[in-house]
């Protein structure tokens, strides 16, 4: 029997807002935060719950980089990676790996700078 269950992912970020309404764009949901907006909800998604925590001084991830890990990413599956593609860069992202067209995933980094990927279904 397991100890505990996975209740969210957090992602700590500059405004949690402005990176909740960024995947709630991506992959639906409501956007919910307390009072002073250090801590934002993403409820309502399929899959695994989203939480956005305000973190002064945050440094984003750097990808690829031999001396600096990412640390965790997410993939998104998708149906159509160009479509997706097209809709995610409108909303902020930007690529980091999606030169290799003939791959099923294609890698990109939020408005905050965390990576995530859209993998073909």
């Amino acid at each position: 029997m397991p100890i505990a269950t996975l209740g969210a992912v957090v992602l700590e970020c500059p405004d949690p807002v402005a990176l909740a309404r960024f995947y709630a764009a991506v992959i639906g949901g409501t956007v919910t935060s307390d009072e002073d907006s250090r801590w934002v909800d993403l409820t309502g998604a399929p899959g695994t719950p989203l939480a956005f925590q305000a973190a002064p001084g945050f440094v984003p991830p750097q990808w690829p980089r031999p001396d600096s890990s990412m640390q965790f990413h997410l993939d998104l599956t998708v149906e159509d990676l160009d479509a997706a593609e097209r809709e995610v860069l409108a909303l902020g992202a930007r690529p980091l790996d999606t030169e290799d067209r003939k791959r099923s995933f294609r890698v990109y980094a939020d408005p905050a700078g965390h990576p995530f990927c859209l993998c073909a279904c």
